[in-house]
């Protein structure tokens, strides 16, 4: 029985075609920042998922600088993200931690924002994220860990729904990486309009 990564389509392709029968819905939708939107895009279905999981650790570890001492993704998006990159550096033998961001510190012990092995301070994290629509959450993650005291140059998306989010953490002073654009996923879809 062949593997579902067995096939003659890239791992680009394959991610896309996940993303398009998975996460992407089109239609009229109310999304979290309280925009209204044609396009829905939910990219846990792909990124919980054993194949999508495979995928993501590997495309958005490409993209990760080689001289990060981590990964690190605001829950619950991030969660998934974090692990398989984790996993993908270290089955290439490359030491690259997992840490979760809260959203809210932990109510309990040490209050914690950050879960997982901690680098030391200055060590530079890439934030992972799931979907940039305005940017907000990938900035509260990418400050946070600044405020711990660690470094933070890039963040990651599976989509950018190229609603001003990329501009927004440009003008914060990071750089965003997306693996694929609303465009392309809509295109791919057939939605109206694209």
């Amino acid at each position: 029985m062949n593997s579902p990564l067995e096939s003659s389509q890239t791992s680009r392709e394959k991610l896309l075609t996940l993303l398009v029968s998975k996460a992407y819905r089109y239609g009229t939708f109310t999304l979290s920042s309280g925009r209204k939107s044609n396009h829905y895009v939910n990219c846990k279905p792909v990124s919980l998922s054993g194949v999508g999981l495979i995928l993501l650790g590997s495309m958005m570890l490409e993209k990760v600088e080689s001289d990060a001492h981590a990964v690190a993704g605001m829950t619950l998006g991030g969660d998934p993200l974090v692990t398989a990159v984790a996993m993908a550096a270290a089955q290439l033998g490359r030491s690259l931690d997992a840490l979760i961001v809260r959203k809210e510190p932990k109510g309990y012990g040490t209050a914690a924002w950050l879960e997982g092995p901690l680098p030391k301070r200055g060590s530079l994290i890439t934030v992972l994220e799931d979907v940039v629509t305005t940017g907000d959450s990938s900035l509260k993650a990418a400050n946070q860990l600044v405020e711990a005291g660690y470094k933070v140059e890039t963040i990651i998306t599976i989509v950018d729904r190229q609603e001003g989010g990329e501009m927004a953490i440009k003008k914060a002073g990071f750089t965003l990486k997306s693996l694929f654009l609303l465009d392309e996923v809509s295109r791919k879809f057939n939605a109206p309009g694209t």
